[in-house]
């Protein structure tokens, strides 16, 4: 099976898998996904989502955050890990919203990688889920499972991207993405690929580079 087949074939097995797939990150609006993908670098979805509603309670949108005090941000995201940095870089972002882009987050992959904090893997977040542009979001599970299934031979995150991302169509790109991290947790796991019980294993190249 060819690289592109073996791709739509997975894109069918998840979408059966996991038909109401959706980012497991909590927030109300484009602004606040942005700070929830900020913080869950080195982080988990589950932490960010206990840290958030405090959050944005205090600094619910760009205005108030740029306005926030850094040790205040610091305290309320201290148990999501690198919270000196992660707290400069949601003042530092939403203060470019603010002053840059009138609020607005951008809709383009340039302009997002701008924003203090924001790499491709939150662009492309952005980008598939508030502008239904499409985009891969390389995380851990991403990286692994793309590899696994022999639909990419890199580790470097934006060349899986970038060698990924033909295979996918893009208006399905983001919904196939967040599959990914549920089939990473549930089957497909860093620890273990439980191949017995995966229902993508007829075509998952068992002599590839990891099996």
């Amino acid at each position: 099976m060819r690289k592109k087949e073996r791709a739509l074939a997975f894109i069918e097995v998840l979408e059966k898998l996991y038909p109401d797939a959706i980012c497991s990150l909590e927030y109300k609006d484009p602004f606040q996904l942005l700070c929830a993908v900020q913080l869950s670098a080195q982080c988990t979805d589950a932490r960010v989502n206990l840290v958030t509603p405090a959050l944005f309670e205090a600094f619910p949108d760009a205005p108030t955050m740029a306005k926030a005090d850094l040790k205040e941000v610091e305290r309320l995201i201290k148990s999501c890990g690198f919270y000196h940095n992660k707290a400069k870089n949601l003042i530092a972002c939403a203060n470019q919203l603010v002053d840059e882009y009138n609020n607005t987050l951008p809709d383009n992959m340039e302009n997002l990688l701008k924003l203090a904090g924001v790499g491709r893997k939150t662009a492309n977040l952005i980008l598939g889920d508030v502008y239904k542009k499409g985009g891969m979001v390389i995380d851990t599970h991403a990286k692994r499972i793309l590899y696994r299934m022999g639909l990419t031979t890199k580790q470097d995150p934006t060349q899986v991207e970038m060698e990924t991302s033909p295979l996918i169509p893009i208006n399905m790109q983001s919904d196939f993405c967040h599959r990914l991290v549920l089939f990473g947790r549930d089957i497909c796991t860093a620890r273990k690929a439980y191949c017995d019980r995966c229902p993508a294993a007829e075509f998952c190249p068992k002599n590839g580079p990891v099996k």
